[in-house]
């Protein structure tokens, strides 16, 4: 067994669920990471798409009862039937560019200069975001995620599309559209954990019949750290969140944000980061 490719496992998974549900792009990180501790190879994209896959696991059990609830109301229950619908209507916008534009971003955007743009100019919308929420220009009007409307779910569905574009941020995306839409700061919180599972899960499996291939039973160990590590961190990363956004908003990943995007784009252009297709 090689340790330090384990150590560099478990890096990389604590990485990915510290910043899969945080508006502070996990690519844009994981890019960093995956640079810093040279491990940039054709595994490293199976690796990426599996310890993706731990950190909606913790999603999945953290809102257990909810999404039991969901399941097995939707023969009887109006409401699980609406939100149900919801979810599906704001992933779609998502899945059907991603699948047009997907050969075009990875050849076009993914470098240092759209990823670091994406970060800088996504910590400006926060802090415009925030702004008109705190001057009341963007009034507050749904205080539930079962409170949502197809329309709101089709806003949030949009916005999230900004994500594909590396850097973004697929939580800050929903998130703060969902803000500037009129949902409830831990409404559209929680609706981006919901809007993950699905998009993850579906990103997941579509990644690993891509490159099925490069794995092997040396991997199985190295894989598992990397899941294991990705859940532990999700589930206390999203625990974090939920009690920060009661009592704090978002400003200070904005600026997060801003600092991150100008360190890539003055370490990438310095040779200091190597970009994997």
């Amino acid at each position: 067994m090689d340790w330090i490719l384990m150590v560099k496992a478990l890096v990389l998974g604590v990485v990915e669920g510290l910043t899969e549900f945080l508006p502070v792009s996990s690519t844009g990180h994981l890019i960093v990471a995956g640079s810093l501790l040279n491990f940039t190879d054709a595994q490293s994209k199976t690796f990426d798409v599996v310890i993706q896959f731990g950190a909606i696991l913790a999603i999945c059990w953290e809102y257990r009862a909810k999404i039991g609830s969901v399941v097995t109301g939707l023969p009887t229950r109006p409401d699980a039937r609406r939100f149900t619908l919801n979810v599906i209507i704001a992933i779609i916008p998502a899945i059907v560019l991603g699948l047009m534009f997907e050969k075009a971003i990875k050849s076009v955007l993914f470098s240092p200069v759209p990823v670091s743009v994406a970060l800088i100019v996504g910590g400006i919308v926060i802090l415009w975001a925030e702004s008109r929420q705190r001057d009341r220009q963007t009034p507050v009007r749904v205080h539930s995620v079962d409170d949502l409307t197809p329309a709101d779910a089709l806003k949030v569905g949009l916005a999230q599309c900004f994500a594909l574009i590396p850097g973004t941020s697929r939580s800050g995306a929903t998130i703060i559209g969902g803000m500037l839409f009129g949902l409830e700061q831990r409404v559209a919180t929680e609706f981006s954990f919901f809007l993950a599972i699905p998009i993850i899960f579906g990103a997941t499996i579509y990644e690993m019949a891509k490159y099925w291939k490069t794995l092997t039973v040396n991997d199985i160990g190295l894989f598992a750290i990397g899941l294991i590590a990705a859940f532990v961190s999700a589930f206390v990363c999203v625990r974090w969140l939920l009690r920060y956004v009661a009592s704090h908003d978002f400003s200070a990943f904005a600026w997060y944000r801003i600092g991150f995007g100008l360190l890539i784009l003055i370490v990438g252009y310095s040779g200091g980061l190597s970009w994997a297709d």
